[in-house]
């Protein structure tokens, strides 16, 4: 049984605002990124998921239950650090920590501990006096304390610093691999792509894919910009039989795409020829996912044109 699931999920606010028909499974153990641009709707379906919002049709599901009508059960098995945090009216961190703490019925708070350490976070400060970064490492503390099986995270490193960011994608990491479920929203790519298992990009409120983050890390092609010192050489390389996908004649420079198995030989010819520069074109998340937006809007302006 999947963890999470989303059977046609919507949330119609009108004006083409909004999340629609999104279907997508979080299985067991597994860390899915949700990515797209601010108003693409990754918070909507979040607060849907955990029933923060009655959809407007289809459901959202955890563990087999529906989120809207059993908001108050799933909420003891998930972590959730929203993306606009709002404390309670309590004076310090530590008094909130401790709130929370009751109230999920933890009594241990070695975990908690050591989180509060490695983020390098001061819980006596003031609650309302606190930066945006402060806010973020407070409520990332509560969320993962208790140890729950699912952890929901909107935008978690928001406010953080490079290298408090660093750190909490280490923990969240360890989280991983402790088998523990994981719906993580953000506007970084890379981010998403060190991190998660797949990757789901929503786009004016519609899932428009779901990718294998292995997949991307290992395509079976690779591609390399090559360029050459003499218009000769350039002339040369050309007429071989390599797949041109960019020929930029002007600078005597080239692209080539060519199966990842055959990298090493391609180095090796190249050693006949007087090379300015080559580098590899990485296929990244952020390229993959531009690539189906591109062929997306092509799609749609060639059925208006039909």
């Amino acid at each position: 049984m999947s963890v999470i699931k989303l059977d046609k999920l919507t949330k119609d606010y009108g004006g083409g605002r909004g999340i629609f028909d999104l279907d997508l499974t979080v299985e067991q153990g597994e860390m899915m990124g949700y990515v797209g641009t601010n108003g693409s709707g990754k918070t909507t379906t979040i607060r849907n998921i955990l029933g923060f919002l009655k959809p407007t049709r289809g459901a959202a599901y955890v563990n087999g239950l529906s989120s809207w009508e059993h908001s108050s059960e799933i909420a003891a098995e998930i972590g959730y650090v929203p993306g606009e945090i709002a404390f309670p009216d309590l004076k310090t961190g530590v008094e909130f920590l401790k709130c929370q703490a009751e109230f999920l019925g933890l009594k241990n708070m070695n975990y908690a501990d050591e989180l509060i350490a490695r983020l390098q976070l001061d819980p006596r400060a003031n609650l309302k006096r606190m930066s945006k970064g402060m806010k973020q490492k407070t409520a990332l503390v509560a969320a993962l304390m208790n140890d729950a099986p699912v952890i929901i995270l909107d935008e978690p490193t928001t406010g953080l610093d490079p290298l408090m960011r660093a750190t909490f994608l280490d923990i969240i990491k360890e989280e991983h691999k402790k088998g523990k479920t994981i719906f993580m929203s953000s506007h970084s790519f890379e981010e998403l792509e060190s991190t998660c298992d797949r990757v789901a990009m929503v786009n004016d409120g519609h899932i428009v894919d779901v990718c294998d983050v292995a997949r991307i890390k290992n395509r079976p092609e690779k591609e390399f910009k090559i360029e050459f010192h003499s218009r000769r050489d350039y002339l040369r390389f050309i007429g071989g039989a390599y797949e041109i996908i960019r020929n930029q004649e002007q600078y005597n420079q080239v692209t080539v795409k060519i199966p990842a198995a055959d990298a090493a030989a391609l180095l090796r010819s190249l050693r006949a020829y007087d090379v300015k520069f080559i580098s590899e074109l990485p296929y990244t998340l952020e390229r993959h996912f531009k690539k189906v937006l591109i062929e997306k809007k092509e799609k749609e302006t060639h059925e208006k044109r039909n």
